[in-house]
């Protein structure tokens, strides 16, 4: 977490100014940073167990600069992920008051342990698109007692951003007018992402409650539905699947 310790959003502040507007859009969008450490194997049990220590501190002192939930996926990526709400964000240094109650070097010499951790790490913003999202009975990132996901990224060209736009449009109406219990999230790419895509995040109480939540929503949608999904994955340059689980025991809100 070097960067997004000190310099996340001073560092990033450059390629952030051109979304100010969308990311304070709280009708349609809200913008997120996005941390993500890829952990080595061997490491992950450390790993882990330092965060859970940078939790312990953040609630001791209460730190009101600092407000993520995390989740990690099978191949040890662990994603730290904000509310990027305005651009006075972008000045703040978010490890500054922990710092100064931690004491002299200790947080340093906390996050110099973490950093043995992992060769990769990188930052970006991603935005939740709520127009394209399916959960009629309200978003949320974390419904109660779901914290298996399966996260889709569908990679499409730039020339195709308004064609697959109103491809999943299709999708979502589709799940709206047969009534699908299986909700979801759509973020979209943004400043710091490789490329276009769309990510759906798909909540389950573990891999069995979504098997079944995927097969009775097959049935559901049925031909129509098969002809909607494949006529957006026809236009997608490519597609790929990750398996993970949110965090809640890595994941910090300050106490009001």
């Amino acid at each position: 977490m070097r960067t997004l310790k000190t310099t996340f959003f001073m560092a990033l502040a450059f390629l952030i100014m051109p979304s100010a507007t969308q990311a304070q859009d709280m009708g349609n969008s809200q913008a997120y940073w996005v941390h993500e450490d890829f952990v080595k194997p061997s490491k992950v049990a450390e790993y882990e167990a330092i965060c859970k220590e940078l939790v312990a501190n953040l609630k001791k002192y209460n730190i009101q600069d600092i407000n993520t939930i995390v989740s990690n996926t099978a191949d040890n990526r662990y994603l730290f992920v904000g509310p990027l709400e305005n651009m006075a964000q972008l000045d703040q240094n978010m490890f500054a008051t922990l710092s100064e109650k931690m004491g002299e070097g200790a947080l340093e010499a906390l996050f110099g342990r973490m950093d043995e951790c992992y060769d990769i790490e990188q930052n970006y913003i991603i935005s939740l698109d709520k127009e394209l999202s399916y959960m009629p009975e309200g978003i949320t990132q974390t419904p109660a007692g779901q914290d298996y996901r399966k996260f889709h990224y569908l990679y499409f060209a730039p020339k195709d951003r308004k064609l697959i736009h109103e491809k999943m449009k299709a999708v979502k109406d589709v799940f709206a007018k047969k009534g699908s219990k299986m909700y979801y999230r759509v973020y979209r790419s943004g400043f710091g992402t490789r490329g276009d895509f769309y990510m759906v995040a798909i909540a389950a109480k573990d891999a069995v409650d979504y098997a079944q939540k995927s097969m009775e929503n097959g049935k559901l949608l049925g031909e129509e539905g098969d002809r909607t999904l494949g006529d957006l994955f026809g236009n997608l340059l490519r597609y790929e699947e990750f398996l993970g689980r949110m965090r809640p025991e890595l994941a910090y809100s300050p106490q009001k």
